[in-house]
């Protein structure tokens, strides 16, 4: 009969923290260490972009990148949206899906599980999913990923370590700012140190981590791509705004990196200007097409012209909220995370807590 798996959740106290990405930068360790896993998440919050298949996008990333085969993917239970929430509040759903999350993970195989929880300690708690749930039915240790913006993030992870207790096998602290690398070392490790909660690694932030492609930017546009589709991966880390004279443009465009430049489709003084720069993708609203110059410049620097027929608010809108809600999806961020998690993340720590030793060391 196979042998009882570990199991680790890998949760956040605030969304979009890096849970996914530390658990295929975690996930590819173990691989290395011949350490057979497997990975769920109970409680789906990305619905896939084919909702017919109710496959989680996070679930598809993983299992793709870490090549899983399905007997090693436990199910997405139910996806929190306000349909799902609108239904428990009415009555018509009184599933009590602990019972589901302990089913699913005693049918795993493997030396460990890695389960995947929602964006906070609360969310899911309406479902019986919340982290704290989901750790109590599937007997799991847990592991948090905090972004550390200041020494404020730190009371509320020992808020968090009051409520998991023993549970709480460690933190990651990611997405460090460079002015607070320094304090996060001397200051902040230490001191989580002295209250019990073990700190596993320190990420600095990665402008490559927070950017977001040219092609997923036009997709949530709904954008017309007038010339180098080709180059839709290139990536977006800033958004800069040209509705400012041409003299102004140049000096405020040439101090932006990597940038998405939003300017009206009438606006052919900027958009020159903007091709001249560091500009990734020339987005240009009001639906109005740029004359020849501007797209045979574009062709020749190799950077896409997307037109949209939104106003510049709307736009600036939605592209904000790509960088805000930025996720793992491209290639190269995958290799990169996985580079940082090797230099940064201690998984012999990890593995020490779970109680659990690389296949190498047990041969």
């Amino acid at each position: 009969m196979p042998k009882s798996p570990k199991y680790l959740l890998i949760g956040s106290a605030e969304p979009y923290s890096g849970k996914t990405a530390t658990i295929l930068g975690i996930a590819h360790q173990l691989q290395q260490k011949k350490l057979d896993i497997a990975y769920g998440k109970p409680l789906g919050t990305c619905p896939s972009l084919s909702p017919e298949d109710g496959i989680d996008e996070d679930v598809r990333l993983v299992a793709k990148t870490l090549n899983l085969p399905a007997r090693r993917l436990l199910p997405t239970l139910v996806f929190l949206d306000e349909a799902a929430l609108a239904k428990r509040l009415t009555g018509k759903d009184g599933t009590d899906y602990s019972p589901a999350v302990a089913k699913s993970a005693g049918g795993a195989y493997g030396d460990l599980v890695l389960l995947e929880g929602a964006g906070t300690l609360e969310e899911g708690y309406l479902l019986n999913l919340s982290l704290p749930q989901v750790a109590e039915a599937a007997d799991a240790s847990v592991l948090l990923v905090a972004g550390l913006q200041s020494v404020l993030s730190v009371e509320r992870l020992l808020a968090a370590k009051q409520r998991l207790g023993a549970r709480l096998s460690g933190v990651l602290l990611n997405d460090i700012p460079a002015e607070q690398l320094l304090t996060a070392q001397e200051a902040v490790r230490p001191f989580l140190e002295s209250q019990g909660v073990p700190v596993l690694g320190m990420l600095p932030r990665s402008n490559l981590l927070r950017s977001v492609s040219v092609a997923q930017l036009a997709r949530r546009l709904g954008a017309e791509v007038l010339c180098r589709s080709d180059r839709l991966d290139l990536m977006v880390e800033t958004l800069t705004i040209g509705a400012m004279n041409v003299n102004s443009a140049i000096k405020y465009f040439s101090e932006g990196r990597n940038m998405a430049v939003v300017t009206g489709g009438d606006r052919t003084d900027i958009q020159m200007a903007a091709l001249e720069t560091n500009t990734q993708c020339l987005i240009l609203t009001g639906h109005i097409q740029p004359p020849p110059a501007v797209l045979s410049r574009a062709e020749e620097v190799e950077v896409p012209v997307l037109s949209v027929a939104l106003d510049t608010l709307a736009t600036v809108e939605i592209i904000e909220r790509a960088l805000r809600q930025v996720r793992l999806q491209e290639p190269v961020k995958v290799e990169y995370i996985r580079q940082m998690m090797a230099e940064h993340f201690d998984i012999d720590r990890l593995l020490a807590a779970l109680d659990l030793q690389p296949a190498v060391a047990r041969s």
